[in-house]
């Protein structure tokens, strides 16, 4: 079973930005945020927030939503009306808790009114311990928060009770391999995001599973082993 997750997405200040924003971004709102491993916890370098955060937002209110069966469109709708409203409450509940809300937060209308349709919504100066950073939210929703060393990002990161996947943009060996073998997830990306190989397991940390999904780990669940002792004598 997948049981959820809030999976961080780590940038730190040396990376490769015309790559992390829109591999970020992306590892957020592709789906439409419906998915278990999206990476809707987006920790940024205090040192490159600013450039970063604007960075998105331009990227976000870029992208086009409606139709799913339209190939020059980017994201589709919310799986049911239910999830929707659920989705906008996390909206209220981000303002309500003082995150800075920078792009979306609303149901689209006109053409879309009739359909459950919500904009790609950047929360900036989100707290860690913000609802919209603690639950999972299933829906096309980023909170950006800031960190200043790699301790503190990878103390942030496994400060939930999920651990599925997971991301790290750098072009700094060392930094790369210190979060690498400290974040606790099943998956991680490193500069890149949600790339997936059926031959390669995909594992839960804490509350985000039990057992190995893909690979050969996966087969092994359905054999049955057996033990066999032969005394020559």
């Amino acid at each position: 079973m997948e049981l959820g997750g809030k999976s961080p997405d780590i940038v730190f200040a040396d990376a490769n930005l015309d790559k992390a924003v829109p591999g970020a971004a992306m590892g957020v709102f592709n789906n439409s945020g419906q998915i278990c491993s999206a990476g809707t916890r987006i920790f940024v370098q205090r040192s490159i927030q600013e450039e970063f955060v604007a960075r998105m937002v331009e990227y976000t209110k870029a992208i086009k939503v409606g139709d799913p069966f339209d190939p020059t469109l980017q994201l589709g709708p919310i799986v049911s009306k239910r999830q929707m409203d659920r989705v906008m409450e996390y909206m209220s509940i981000g303002r309500e808790e003082g995150a800075q809300l920078l792009a979306g937060g609303k149901r689209l209308g006109n053409d879309l009114a009739e359909g459950y349709f919500v904009a790609p919504t950047v929360f900036n100066k989100v707290d860690n311990n913000m609802r919209i950073a603690r639950e999972e939210i299933f829906g096309p929703v980023a909170s950006v928060i800031a960190f200043d060393t790699v301790e503190e990002a990878i103390k942030l990161a496994n400060d939930t009770v999920y651990g599925l996947g997971g991301a790290i943009w750098t072009t700094n060996v060392g930094t790369m391999m210190t979060a690498m073998h400290c974040l606790k997830a099943g998956k991680l990306w490193i500069n890149c995001y949600g790339l997936a190989d059926p031959a390669v397991g995909f594992s839960g940390f804490k509350q985000s599973g039990y057992g190995m999904k893909g690979g050969a780990q996966h087969v092994d669940n359905f054999l049955c082993e057996k033990s066999v002792y032969i005394n020559g004598a």
